[in-house]
This record gives structure tokens, sequence and C-alpha cells, in this order.
């Protein structure tokens, strides 16, 4: 198995520098295709990472929705999806037919779209924000009149942080909410000199039992802080690799080995492979969709900068 897996890392290797390709991976990925990473990151940085690259190629090596911002953000680049099936069952959970709708029943609100959606429904927005950022983008904006969508959890914890009412769309990972907050507390006589570390997808009770909230890069700068020797994770358990081959020496323990997102573990070395063979599958936001999704994501990606 190592062997093959030397092999393919090889031949991605030289695809790469034939196509100038950059591969940008999600920190849910799987181990093998984190390895072979030019840049593994949470969904701010990767956006981030894919609005500057000089690439002409990008490999995204996470699910549709990434694909698709890489592609409104770098209208230039072709922008490859190893896995076209690897999806969002939350990003699935709103269209742009039903924001449309409640836009009308809420005409003065701003929306804030959470980066886990189609084009489509960022298109209807005024803004993105993804969990790294969304205290921040919401801080940002003087109104009162806010719809947050589509990750309710998410919302629920940036209203909680900011102290502001907004109109929250019914959505939710499936995989986060399999993390139980009984769990935790098991985990935390277990452990008892470990720090909790939850993702703000999670539902409030499990949030309550956290000693940090933060995404998924800002869970591995957590880790790699000197009073940290132990730590317990509250997301998908894609992020353990990361985290255990940048901390050596330290303990990290899933809160569950069932928060697994099955559609980020669609990519493998071999599709890897083949998507730069074949320079498919590809992901292209058409035209009129991407000038209107491209202002919230550069709105968002502004107020980093300010």
């Amino acid at each position: 198995m190592k062997n093959r897996d030397t092999e393919l890392t090889q031949k991605v290797s030289t695809l790469k520098k034939k196509r100038n390709a950059v591969i940008l991976v999600h920190n849910y990925q799987l181990g093998e295709v984190q390895d072979i990473a030019d840049f593994v990151g949470d969904s701010l940085e990767l956006s981030q990472n894919a609005a500057k690259t000089g690439a002409d190629v990008i490999v995204f090596c996470g699910v549709h929705f990434m694909a698709e911002t890489a592609s409104i953000v770098c209208p230039d680049k072709v922008v490859l999806l190893p896995d076209i099936n690897a999806g969002c069952p939350m990003a699935n959970m709103i269209t742009a037919e039903r924001l449309r709708a409640m836009k009308k029943e809420h005409p003065a609100a701003v929306v804030v779209c959470y980066i886990n959606s189609s084009a489509e429904v960022k298109a209807e927005s005024d803004i993105c924000c993804t969990s790294a950022n969304a205290v921040e983008i919401v801080g940002s904006l003087d109104t009162r009149d806010l719809i947050f969508i589509p990750d309710q959890y998410l919302g629920h914890y940036v209203s909680a942080r900011t102290g502001g009412k907004m109109i929250l769309w019914p959505g939710f990972c499936p995989t986060h909410i399999r993390i139980e907050p009984e769990r935790i507390k098991e985990l935390k006589r277990e452990y008892p000199q470990a720090k909790v570390v939850v993702h703000p997808e999670c539902r409030p009770e499990v949030i309550a039992l956290a000693d940090e909230v933060a995404s998924t890069s800002g869970m591995c700068r957590y880790a790699q802080r000197p009073e940290v020797k132990e730590m317990v994770v509250g997301t998908e358990i894609g992020i353990i690799h990361r985290l255990r081959k940048e901390n050596p020496g330290k303990r990290f323990i899933p809160v569950s080995e069932q928060a697994i997102c099955p559609n980020m573990k669609l990519i493998t070395l071999e599709k890897v492979v083949r998507s730069l063979e074949e320079m498919s599958p590809e992901v292209k936001v058409p035209e009129r969709i991407r000038l209107k999704a491209v202002a919230a994501v550069n709105r968002m990606l502004e107020v980093g900068l300010k």
C-alpha cells in the first residue's frame, strides 16, 4: 500500500508541474490526500488561497461548494473536483428559489450566507462568511435585520457571540449533529486534563461544554499552544490526521468516531491522478451567476483585510 501511495504521489507531482496546478485540500480529507497538498486549510483559508494563486489549474480536494467558490473567485482558472459526487448535505438544504421567497418576507434584511452553500444561493446573498469569520462578518454589519443561511447552529453561535437577533434557516450539518454532549462529558471525566475544542456547527449544548469553539484551522492553531497536551476534538475526524502530524507527542481524542463526512472521503489519490490526467471533472460557475455571487464572496474577503 505504501509503495502504491508513493507511486501515486509521484504521478501527482509530475502532473502538477505539467498542468501548472495547485492542490488545495480541506482539513477533513483523507490523510493520504492531505499529504499531497500545496495547502491544507479551512474554507476561509482555501478561498483566500484560491483567490491569489498563480496556477492555471486548481485541484480542489473538498466538496462541490468549495470548488464552486474557487470558480467564482478565479473565473480564468480551470477548477477540478476529483469526484464530482462530493457534495454537501447542508448546502442542499437551501435553494435560491426558497431563499428568494424568504427575502420577500423580509425585504429589508441583509442575507449572510455561510460558505457551505451553492453558487446560486451565494448569488442571492449580500455577504458570505465561514465558520472562522462568521462572528467578525456579522459584527461588521450595521443592521439589525439579518437572515443567516443555511446553518442554524452556526447562526445560533454567532447570535450568542454578537448579541444580535437573526432569522435562522433550519439547516444543519449531519456530521456535527452526531457529536453528543453526553459523550463529551464522559471524555472530560476520562481525560480531566484535556481541552475540549468543538466546531461552531455543533449544537448549543455541545458548545456550552467546550473550552474553545473554532473552525478547523482555528483548532489546529489552538492545538499548537504549549499548555495543550491533550485535546478532545469535536468535529469531523479527518482533522485528527493533521493534528497528530503537526503535534507529535500530544494526544487528540475525537468526540465521536461516527463524526465522518462520507462526501469528504470520496476523493482519493487515484482520483486526483485521474483528474489531472483527464482535466476533469471541471467545476465552472456560469457567468451570470458568478457575477452576482462574487460580490458576496469578495465582500467577505474584504472584511478580513480591514
